[in-house]
C-alpha cells in the first residue's frame, strides 16, 4: 500500500473517532454548539442536532444507536491498527526465482524454519527466530543457548555464518542476521 492510500485511510479513521467524539460533547454541553459552529460553518445541522433530547428516542432506537455507534468506533481502531503498526513488519513470503513459468516463493515461516536448522547445526540450543522484512530483503534476530562447555561468541558467531549461508544458498535475500547469546542450555 502506497503512502497516499496509507494517508487517506489515516485520515477516514480518525474522522470515525473525532466525529462521534465531537458530537457527544456537544450534545452533554462541554463545548458550546455555537463555537463548533464558528469554526465549521454548519448551522442548520447543529441546531437540528441541539433540538435533540435522549427522552425522545425509544429502546429500540437506542439500542441500534449503541449498536451502529460500537461499530464505528470499531472499524476505526481496526483501521488505526491496521495503519499504525507496531513492531517489525514481516513479508508473508518472499520470492525467490521469477523467471517466466517457475515462479518460486518461500513462505516466513519456511525461512525461521531454515534459520533455526542452521542455528542447532552450528552448535546453538533452543535457537527462536523472529524475522523482519524490508524491500524483500529479510533481517533476521536469533535467540539461541550456548552448550555450557560452549565459548558464547565462538558460537553466536558460527550461528550467524551458518544461518546466513543457509538462507543464501536458499536463494532468500537476507538483509542482516543478528545472534543473541542467551544464556546457557542446561
Amino acid at each position: 500500500m502506497n503512502a497516499f492510500n496509507r494517508f487517506i485511510m489515516l485520515i477516514v479513521a480518525l474522522l470515525l473517532l473525532v466525529v462521534p467524539v465531537l458530537l457527544l460533547l456537544m450534545a452533554f454541553g462541554v463545548i458550546p454548539a455555537g463555537l463548533v459552529a464558528q469554526y465549521t460553518g454548519y448551522n442548520a445541522a447543529l441546531q437540528a442536532l441541539g433540538g435533540l433530547s435522549g427522552s425522545v428516542f425509544t429502546t429500540v432506537v437506542r439500542a441500534i444507536i449503541a449498536i451502529v455507534g460500537a461499530l464505528l468506533a470499531l472499524i476505526a481502531l481496526l483501521l488505526l491498527l491496521r495503519e499504525l503498526t507496531f513492531g517489525r513488519r514481516v513479508s508473508r513470503s518472499s520470492v525467490m526465482d521469477d523467471t517466466p513459468g517457475k515462479k518460486t516463493v518461500i513462505t516466513t515461516g519456511a525461512v525461521r524454519t531454515l534459520a533455526d536448522g542452521a542455528a542447532r547445526e552450528a552448535g546453538a540450543r533452543d535457537p527462536s527466530t523472529t524475522l523482519s522484512s524490508d524491500d524483500g530483503a529479510y533481517s533476521v534476530y536469533s535467540r539461541i543457548k550456548v552448550p555450557e562447555s560452549g565459548n558464547f561468541t565462538e558460537v553466536a558467531t558460527r550461528t550467524r555464518e551458518n544461518v546466513r549461508r543457509v538462507l543464501d544458498g536458499q536463494g532468500v535475500r537476507v538483509k542482516d542476521v543478528e545472534v543473541t547469546v542467551q544464556g546457557t542450555a542446561s
